[in-house]
């Protein structure tokens, strides 16, 4: 059994503060209730999201009704008069469209059309997570599957990962036990929230709720039945081999972490606490605020897939907008940029011939980075010019169908040393067959042929954990990668660059990136030789699909001079909006006029500059999506450098 956790963190999804109302020291008894009739009206004035119930379920827009937007501004409203109600922070969040999300909804059409016999099975599955209320509902009603076509037509598993999918998780027997959306609900629409002696009354009256305190809807435990997905293997002539293997294991791998260690739960960084004093149901203005109150952002990284959600919103039938969107994805970057990784970059040592570099990536996360379904990858983009900025050494390069220029045909090893521009970091699980060649058909997978995802820190091959996230490849000999001094735990990973100087002796500029790449193009080659409509669909998305991808870390080192154009940032300003999508880049600071303005591509390209410029409008990016540097230098000689993004 896994040790106790923080009985502070917050539960995941909707109706944590449904159930989690305080109940009222006033006397007026009177005041406390609505009649049904209200209740509607409020949930009709308070939301679009679906209002729909069944024996066993409640959609999130019965749940949004009191714990949506108050039009009053007394309720889920912070100390700054910020609004964070649940409902629109949740709304535009993978979870919160799991069911909608048109990869997955290819991806399960792949599956089946590979293995047609196992196609009710393989659909009951990939709907227990991805459309739990509806899943299990058919469950309760002794249905044996749950198929796509059911799902579709159905309100409530349209839902995706709503309230009730995490709130009604039962407390601990085998919880944290079970995995591949084995889950044990409530039957009697019992609800479970992290607040003591719960306001219940009015979602016993007027929904059909027993509402009930328990901490362990704040346990990691409540993610582990569907962030652990174990299939079974089967040939290429679709026969079960009587193997298995970990697709993912995220709830795993922060079992074998310092993170558990210190009861540190998923929810710390998930559901990120505020301190302050929140009212958690509008219409009853009466009730005692209740603290801490866990913001329901439920961001991850995967801001490629959000972008596509945004782009398709009425296809897709999605209830988020545009703007709750944009919120979801500054969270998504801001969670990759400022909690994911620690970057650094050291010369080691330059002959004539060879200048070496170290680059050491450490993870903050309290899982493997990356971490969930095997298509996503995270690599290093090593950059060295010389003293004019031309580029001597470039590795991690995108072509323009966004895919790494040199890799390998088949798969990208591990590497401990780099030497030439077609070795590229890649950190990634590559899936292999029952004849070891790399696949991406999840039933096929019999072995990981390759897992360089770099562990969170304290993890270990002696935990108990550790079969099911296992270090494969070329890393699980790697002294560098989570060794540090000679000591397991670290969490981290060095890479060597030894770069070709071919004669040049003068000063180098270094430039290192971490990328992350959810969806890269590889992954979808196999997938994208079958043809249907939900694979035509996503397709057809995907092409037009921003598919930059996600900055999380970055290094530089250089000699003085370049070190003050390109990296000191002596000036107090930012440009604004970054990541940027319309090419217009306005300006906020104490000063607005400058000798210099200079646009610089990462290969040091020089694509455009302007002498004595009064920033007074905005300045055109170029229309090339990219990171670029953006070079300020004022009447005084000072210099900064800001890195802006061109979606």
């Amino acid at each position: 059994m896994i040790m106790k956790h923080l009985k502070w963190v917050f539960g995941l999804a909707l109706i944590v503060l449904t159930m989690s109302m305080a109940r009222s020291l006033a006397p007026e008894k009177t005041e406390s209730f609505h009649s049904p009739e209200e209740m509607n009206a409020f949930m009709a004035l308070s939301t679009d999201l679906p209002i729909d119930t069944n024996n066993y379920f409640a959609t999130s827009g019965v749940c949004a009704g009191c714990h949506g937007f108050d039009p009053a501004g007394l309720a889920m409203v912070d100390s700054n008069g910020h609004d964070v109600n649940i409902a629109d922070d949740w709304r535009a969040t993978m979870m919160a469209n799991s069911a909608k999300d048109p990869l997955w909804r290819a991806k399960v059409s792949h599956e089946g059309l590979v293995n047609p016999a196992h196609k009710q099975e393989l659909e009951s599955v990939c709907t227990s997570c991805h459309a739990p209320a509806g899943r299990y509902t058919a469950h309760f009603n002794n249905l044996p599957h749950y198929s796509m076509a059911e799902l579709l037509v159905d309100t409530i598993g349209l839902d995706g990962v709503n309230c009730g999918a995490c709130h009604q998780v039962l407390p601990p027997d085998s919880l944290g036990l079970d995995f591949s959306g084995q889950i044990d609900y409530s039957s009697d629409k019992t609800v479970y929230g992290p607040y003591k002696n719960p306001f219940a009354d009015p979602m016993s009256s007027f929904i059909g709720f027993t509402v009930k305190w328990s901490e362990h809807i704040n346990d990691s435990e409540v993610c582990a039945s569907c962030h652990s997905l174990v299939t079974q293997t089967v040939d290429l002539q679709g026969n079960y081999t009587g193997d298995y293997f970990v697709e993912q294991a995220t709830y795993h791998e922060w079992l074998n972490s310092n993170f558990n260690q210190n009861e540190i739960e998923c929810q710390s960084c998930h559901i990120p606490r505020i301190d302050d004093n929140i009212i958690i149901a509008a219409n009853y203005a009466f009730l005692s605020p209740r603290r801490p109150y866990g913001l329901h952002h439920l961001v991850g990284g995967n801001t490629f897939m959000l972008r596509l959600l945004q782009d398709n919103i009425v296809p897709l039938g999605i209830t988020a907008t545009t703007e709750q969107f944009d919120s979801t994805i500054a969270r998504t970057e801001r969670l990759l940029r400022e909690h994911t990784l620690e970057i650094d970059l050291n010369a080691v040592s330059r002959t004539m011939d060879t200048a070496i570099y170290s680059v050491r990536l450490q993870n903050l996360a309290g899982h493997k980075f990356p971490s969930g379904y095997p298509a996503r990858r995270a690599y290093i983009q090593f950059i060295v010019q010389n003293e004019q900025m031309d580029t001597l050494f470039a590795s991690g390069l995108l072509d323009a169908n966004y895919e790494l220029q040199g890799i390998d045909a088949t798969y990208e090893p591990h590497h401990q040393v780099i030497r030439n521009e077609n070795q590229v970091q890649i950190y990634e699980q590559v899936m292999g067959d029952v004849n070891d060649d790399v696949t991406t058909v999840l039933e096929r997978a019999k072995t990981a042929l390759k897992d360089n995802r770099i562990p969170p820190e304290g993890f270990s091959v002696l935990h108990a954990s550790y079969d099911s996230v296992k270090i494969s490849g070329v890393a699980a000999s790697d002294l560098n990668f989570n060794y540090q001094n000679g000591i397991e735990g670290s969490g981290s990973d060095d890479v060597f660059y030894h770069i070709p100087l071919n004669g040049y002796s003068n000063d180098l500029n270094v430039s290192v990136f971490v990328y992350y790449q959810p969806v890269p193009p590889r992954y979808l080659t196999e997938m994208f030789s079958y043809s249907s409509a939900a694979i035509d669909t996503f397709r057809n998305m995907y092409q037009q699909a921003d598919k930059t991808p996600s900055l999380v870390a970055a290094a530089f080192e250089g000699p003085s001079v370049s070190q003050t154009e390109f990296f000191e940032d002596r000036i107090d300003a930012v440009l604004y909006p970054n990541p940027n999508k319309d090419g217009r880049l306005f300006f906020k600071g104490a000063e607005a006029r400058f000798a210099r303005v200079a646009i610089y591509t990462l290969e040091g390209t020089i694509v455009r500059e302007y002498r004595d410029f009064t920033w007074d409008d905005y300045l055109e990016l170029p229309f090339t999506p990219g990171l670029y540097l953006v070079y300020l230098e004022n009447a005084r000689g000072e210099v900064g450098v800001k890195r802006v993004i061109r979606r």
